[in-house]
């Protein structure tokens, strides 16, 4: 197995233990109330940014340059996070 494919098997194996974390809270506490949907959306915007991440690393080959796009991507994963969580901006998207 190639770098590559072994680095794209790590960020759906990341998204996989990520989620389970919400999954097994559900089983300890009612706080923790996430639906079906809620998984979906998260895997993909999880799996998005992984994609994202590694089609940066193999693309852009100036060090600078990817910095500040994973940056600039990190940023809007974060983003959108809070968005669907917490509604910080009150718009539409989250269900405002």
């Amino acid at each position: 197995m190639n770098t590559s494919n072994k680095r794209l098997t790590g960020i759906l194996l990341a998204v996989a233990v990520i989620l389970c974390i919400p999954l097994i809270a559900m089983q300890f506490t009612p706080e923790v109330a996430w639906t079906l949907s809620d998984f979906i959306i998260m895997g993909g915007l999880l799996l998005g940014t992984g994609v994202l991440a590694e089609l940066i690393f193999r693309k852009v080959r100036q060090k600078n340059y990817r910095m500040g796009i994973l940056a600039a991507v990190i940023i809007a994963f974060f983003l959108i996070w809070a968005e669907l969580a917490v509604g910080i901006f009150g718009t539409p998207f989250a269900g405002s």
